[in-house]
């Protein structure tokens, strides 16, 4: 039985406690949020995707901490879910893992790739397992897209298009780019981390884009540059939350392979759809979000004793290097190298 504490009772944090109250291998014994509404139930917050913050686990049934540092501190606590601001990952993380505990880190792993690099050597070094929530890696629907390009089932990838489209999240946490770091970091992370993960890492990005709200960037559009020696594929993602209210939340993906095209919207009632040779096929998808499969991903190196690799602490540092070179190339108008 592996023992968990959840700091941060937002979206995220709700959403990890859902998953957690499914499973009979794990028990939530400590929840941490400064806001008393939060902390004791009596505010909870919504999602902005089906099956996001239902309200599954009973909060009474965990000790409950005004602060996570003391959280952290609980001898009972083997594993640390940190779902707090952004700006506050590495601080909370790095105290865990200085005592030992298992750190799963919602994304963004940091709020800059520098601090994100500092926390990934401390726990290179740490006796506990660290993993950044990068959802996206799990998601169903996605990872059929990574085994189809891998395998090359329908041949190479000529082209793919990554799209992510909100409204701005209520709160003022996601108004101040300062903190959130506007839809580029928060949002569009997704899609920069997915392209890497599928792709690799592209050769150069260049970026349009603009801020409507948080005084960071609130739309961006990239094409991700690749060098090859034959041809390079087409690889492009647009990410905003500056959709007026009430546009709903959009996640799609449409992929050209050589002898197929594959369709991913997650509004549809089919989301993934293959075409090839003339005929049309819905492909069959799991029920299971990504949060769901990540954190049973973890939980699994965590009894295997085995560190994560499907996605790493580095990975999740590049994934913000890009997201840096993206702001540098909307910032200066051209292309920029990634070293």
């Amino acid at each position: 039985m592996i023992n968990v504490g959840v700091i941060g009772l937002g979206m995220m944090g709700q959403t990890h406690l859902d998953v957690y109250a499914k499973r009979s291998d794990v028990k939530v014994v400590a929840i941490s949020d400064r806001d008393p509404a939060r902390l004791s139930g009596k505010v909870r917050a919504a999602g902005n995707v089906e099956g996001q913050a239902q309200g599954a686990f009973d909060l009474s049934q965990a000790k409950a901490y005004e602060e996570g540092m003391d959280l952290i501190k609980d001898k009972s606590v083997d594993l640390v879910d940190i779902c707090l601001a952004t700006p506050l990952h590495v601080e909370y993380a790095i105290a865990a893992l200085k005592r030992g505990k298992h750190v799963l880190v919602e994304k963004p792993l940091a709020r800059t790739a520098k601090d994100a690099q500092k926390l990934a050597k401390v726990a290179a070094k740490s006796k506990g397992l660290a993993m950044c929530a990068m959802c996206m890696r799990f998601w169903p629907g996605w990872t059929w897209l990574k085994e189809a390009v891998e395998k090359q089932t329908y041949g190479p990838v000529r082209s793919a298009s990554f799209k992510r489209l909100a409204t701005m999240p209520p709160g003022g946490f996601y108004a101040n780019g300062e903190l959130s770091g506007g839809a580029i970091l928060d949002l569009h992370l997704h899609d920069a981390d997915f392209v890497q993960f599928v792709f690799g890492p592209p050769a150069a990005v260049f970026s349009r884009g603009y801020s409507k709200t948080s005084g960071a960037i609130d739309h961006v559009f990239t094409q991700y540059l690749y060098e090859a020696d034959g041809a390079a594929p087409l690889i492009t993602a647009e990410g905003t939350w500056a959709m007026a209210a009430p546009y709903e939340f959009r996640m799609q993906y449409a992929a050209n392979f050589d002898r197929a095209t594959a369709v991913f919207d997650l509004l549809s009632p089919t989301p993934l759809v293959l075409y090839r040779d003339g005929q049309k096929e819905t492909i069959p998808l799991g029920t299971a979000l990504g949060y769901e499969l990540e954190i049973a991903y973890f939980l699994d190196c965590i009894a295997r004793g085995e560190p994560p690799t499907t996605v790493t602490l580095d990975d999740a540092a590049n994934a913000i290097k890009l997201i840096e070179a993206e702001a540098k190339s909307v910032e200066t108008g051209k292309i920029v190298r990634l070293k």
